[in-house]
């Protein structure tokens, strides 16, 4: 198979046949062989009714259909997994994305050799509100500067191309779809292009992700996947050095204290009890908290990336 075409939804009914209909054409064209992977995350409406219909019609689609809404992390991971085409697209369920784009994807990653192509709505249309714009450069310039992948501007588009190795060996949870391409980089895959695309207003309803919390909440995304990315494996690299630190500077201060006491008391030279001074409670709670994330960094060690059935969710249905 040539394309899988992966597409998170919620609450979406209007915009999936005209959706489908649009990529059908598009494949038809060019001739791929393909399938269409609608995941109904939790959808209030009558989308999953609109998919079981299109599916009943037509064998390239296909749906999963969880019990509640988990988010489009999950979403994409569970489509992920269902994907079979050589080449993985993703788009938004709402006609923002275009699939006309989708043959130029493809082919920058089966002749140019990408192994993750991302999209960038160089043409969002004019009026979008402070709250949406500011917060999107600025978790962009963020992303950029920590992922180390500078050719990225637009890290959150959903419109992406995948080769299929890059979807079986990326784990995506919680809301870390904003960084698959950081994601891609830290399993290996590292060749990672950009490609223009065109940005379409929202034909139905509106957008379920606006505001600052996007931000707020990527930005703390963003700083989680750095740690694991760079003391996952090794978090007693980071908790035991610093704990290795604090205590030591703790020993040395208490060491200091006592040998002053000690010196004093055998020169006959009045000095006030230990206990009285605040730098020996300083020492001891350097000295306390330094022992604490030392044992941190040994558990952390020990129970690393072992979580079981952070990727579990629950699906009523699939076609």
């Amino acid at each position: 198979m040539d394309i899988s075409v992966v597409i998170p939804l919620y609450n979406e009914e209007e915009s999936i046949p005209e959706l489908y209909a649009w990529i059908r054409r598009v494949m038809q064209e060019h001739q791929f062989s393909y399938e269409v992977i609608f995941v109904n995350d939790g959808s209030t409406d009558h989308s999953w009714n609109v998919i079981e219909e299109l599916a009943a019609n037509d064998n390239h689609v296909h749906g999963i259909k969880f019990r509640r809404n988990y988010g489009k992390s999950p979403a994409l991971y569970c489509g992920f997994e269902a994907a079979q085409g050589d080449v993985v697209i993703t788009m938004d369920a709402d006609l923002q994305d275009s699939p006309d784009e989708i043959p130029e994807l493809y082919r920058m990653i089966r002749e140019d050799g990408y192994d993750l192509v991302s999209g960038y709505k160089q043409n969002r249309k004019q009026g979008d509100p402070l709250s949406k714009t500011i917060p999107t450069k600025l978790f962009n310039a963020t992303a950029r500067k920590v992922s180390g992948i500078h050719n990225l501007h637009d890290f959150n588009c959903g419109l992406k191309a995948y080769r299929i190795d890059v979807v079986k060996n990326i784990e995506v949870y919680g809301e870390m779809h904003r960084y698959m391409p950081y994601l891609a980089k830290n399993a290996g895959f590292e060749k990672i292009g950009e490609k223009p695309v065109h940005h379409q207003a929202r034909k139905f309803g509106k957008s379920k992700f606006m505001g600052w919390n996007r931000f707020v909440n990527g930005y703390l995304d963003l700083i989680t996947l750095w740690f694991l990315s760079t003391f996952g494996k090794k978090p007693m690299h980071i908790f035991g050095f610093l704990g290795s630190v604090m205590f030591f500077i703790g020993f040395i201060a208490a060491c200091i204290i006592g040998v002053g006491k000690i010196w004093a008391l055998a020169h006959g030279v009045p000095q006030r009890l230990v206990t009285d001074s605040p730098y020996f409670y300083i020492s001891l709670t350097m000295m306390i908290i330094g022992t604490q994330l030392f044992l941190t960094g040994f558990v952390a060690d020990l129970v690393s990336r072992s979580s079981q059935g952070r990727n579990e969710y629950q699906i009523e249905k699939t076609i």
